[in-house]
């Protein structure tokens, strides 16, 4: 399969998910949206992929190619491909389908434990701990079955059309090394410095094993995303 990976920020890259798509046999263009590119035509891939970005409102005058990815995502969520949102993008894709985004009480940041819906759709252990970098918070899309959700956001995520389309909160493709270009060069969600659901550099990084034990859960849940198109 050949994929498209829409990226929004330079230091929000794709990380351990790219090192999937290789390992696995797939092809994946990324299109750099913050630097000028234009979003691809959905007809040039097998699948898509809307990663994280930038955090808060967003201006179409200020972002004059947002306006073309939305059409995009629209257009994949008509499609049958499978199409996949992480943080910024999983924002999009469930505006996209209706569902309504907002500032969340709380800024989270770091590792949190998420607990399992009961009726989610996603092949995924009952508790695991994620990486988590965001403030904004998505309702559920009308339709759509819930990943599960931690102390600080109920709603970790989403699947629809029977798994086809797939929306992240938290990031299962973080790698220490993504990890550690976000703190250099990203300023952290609004709120973080008063949140207690915000961590600290040093926290974040300080045991590699957490970045381990996120790689079988990408794995689980990228392999169940991508067969949804074959069934």
């Amino acid at each position: 399969m050949h994929l498209h990976l829409l990226q929004h920020s330079p230091h929000q890259g794709p990380a351990r998910l790219a090192d999937w798509l290789t390992s696995m046999g797939h092809s994946h263009t990324v299109f750099h949206l913050d630097a000028g590119d234009l979003p691809p035509r959905l007809t040039d891939c097998d699948a898509l992929v809307v990663l994280d970005g930038p955090a808060g409102a967003i201006d179409p005058a200020d972002q004059p190619w947002l306006k073309r990815e939305r059409k995009l995502i629209e257009r994949a969520l008509d499609s049958r491909k499978p199409l996949l949102g992480i943080g910024f993008g999983a924002r999009l894709i469930a505006e996209g389908l209706g569902a309504v985004a907002a500032c969340g009480t709380f800024a989270e940041t770091g590792w949190h434990r998420v607990t399992l819906a009961p009726e989610s759709g996603l092949d995924l252990p009952e508790n695991f701990d994620a990486f988590m970098w965001h403030r904004e918070v998505f309702t559920l899309p009308d339709a759509a079955l819930p990943l599960g959700g931690s102390e600080a956001s109920p709603l970790q995520g989403f699947s629809w059309d029977g798994g086809r389309v797939v929306g992240l909160l938290c990031h299962l493709e973080a790698t220490r090394e993504s990890v550690a270009t976000l703190l250099e060069y990203v300023a952290p969600p609004s709120g973080s410095a008063e949140s207690p659901h915000a961590q600290g550099g040093e926290t974040m990084l300080a045991d590699p094993r957490r970045f381990d034990r996120l790689a079988p859960l990408l794995d689980r849940l990228l392999s169940q995303w991508l067969r949804s198109s074959a069934t």
